[in-house]
């Protein structure tokens, strides 16, 4: 179940970018598991990675070789290879190795990343067997079905495409995503791939990145785990007649505006998307000291799962915010200052109920599908937005079912 209506967009074409996929049958044998893309030789490449200590093979292998100009990307879904020892190496190599040597390439030009079920030997016959195929597949229109191929619990591929104009000219951004559980990337199980026909270096892109990353993804929670397999590419082939891109110049504000929108609107698609999600919340922590103590105050919410199963359940109980608010750790936060709303109906005034609210005008914002909680602290001038769903039966359900 998915919250609000989406439709898979038109994707136009990034040249220097070519897509395959086909089914390897790793988990399952109905739909395509395994992608490849495949960069044009001008191409700059930049990553962030789950910060998990329990890293995946993949994404070690991945960091390692995104030192070395990448020209091919190998996705894998039904199998994290996480958890693995020395052999989950050893597979995440061989990969590699198999797939450099069918397009005749370099092994440490091609970035590997699995999803998946953790603890599980990766089939690596399964997936080296199913590279031609995949070889075979490559256009640069497959970007449906390489959002289809990467899914593992999402229930609809997650694409956006974006088009910016900079002196005349168009840069183009495509992206996908896949993610519905084991959602809060800390960069960060969530997958997502950018591409865009901009010119830039690999370092100031990587900036960029890091930037975009921190208003999107990492402002987004399902359930508060952090995956080992999360990461986050952008691919940028240079095709583009603007001229290379350079920092603090109007190109450079405007591309990464762009990129900024691209990875917002994909990490709502998660959220969407969320395992047993029937309600997107957005939670705005404003006049906070700083960024981060809004976002702290506001992932305190989020997290909580008194919070998000009284949004299941439609329940105007204020006290959970309440709560949260108040047990997230904020030093010398005076309660005289802090007000609360659901939507525009404000439930906390002065630390405590509103006088003016009613339980009628709290019940008709629950019983909506997308909800504002915005808490205003009091204290200075920061502001965050933090983006979550609320706890189902089917999230239980789900999960509990994960691996049958």
């Amino acid at each position: 179940m998915a919250v609000g209506c989406y439709d898979f967009p038109v994707m136009p074409i990034v040249a220097g970018i070519s897509l395959g996929t086909t089914i390897a049958g790793i988990k399952q044998n109905v739909r395509d598991d395994i992608v490849v893309i495949e960069l044009n030789e001008q191409a700059s490449c930049a990553a962030v990675f789950t910060q998990n200590a329990f890293c995946a093979a993949p994404v070690l292998v991945a960091r390692a070789n995104l030192l070395h100009s990448p020209r091919w990307l190998l996705i894998n879904s039904g199998n994290a290879n996480a958890g693995t020892g020395d052999q989950g190496m050893l597979d995440a190599l061989a990969s590699c190795t198999e797939l450099a040597a069918k397009v005749g390439g370099n092994a440490q030009q091609v970035l590997p990343f699995s999803t998946g079920v953790i603890g599980q030997p990766l089939p690596i016959e399964k997936l080296t067997a199913a590279l031609p195929d995949a070889i075979k597949d490559l256009s640069e229109g497959h970007w449906e079905k390489a959002a289809r191929a990467i899914m593992t619990t999402d229930t609809f591929p997650k694409g956006i495409s974006k088009t910016i104009t900079i002196s005349g000219q168009t840069i183009t951004f495509n992206g996908i995503a896949k993610g519905a559980g084991m959602i809060q990337p800390n960069m960060a199980t969530m997958l997502g791939f950018i591409a865009t026909d901009a010119q830039i270096e690999q370092r100031l892109l990587q900036e960029c990145l890091l930037e975009a990353v921190e208003q999107s993804f990492n402002l987004i929670t399902v359930d508060g785990d952090t995956s080992t397999n999360d990461a986050c590419v952008v691919m940028a082939t240079g095709q583009t007649l603007v001229p290379a891109i350079q920092k603090n110049s109007v190109a450079y504000k405007e591309f990464m505006a762009g990129l900024i929108a691209v990875c917002k609107q994909l990490a709502e698609l998660i959220i969407r998307d969320g395992e047993g999600a029937t309600k997107l919340i957005r939670i705005v922590v404003s006049d906070a000291l700083t960024e981060q103590e809004a976002i702290h105050v506001g992932k305190t919410i989020a997290h909580s799962p008194l919070v998000k199963t009284a949004f299941f359940a439609s329940d105007p109980n204020w006290g959970r915010i309440l709560a949260a608010v108040g047990r997230a750790g904020i030093e010398q936060m005076r309660l005289d200052t802090v007000q609360i709303y659901l939507d525009d109906v404000c439930i906390v005034k002065n630390g405590a109920r509103a006088d003016d609210y009613t339980e009628v005008a709290g019940q008709k914002v629950m019983n909506q599908s997308e909800i504002m909680v915005t808490v205003n602290l009091g204290r200075g001038n920061a502001c965050q937005e933090v983006l979550t769903c609320d706890f189902s039966y089917d999230y239980v359900k789900i999960n509990a079912e994960y691996r049958t």
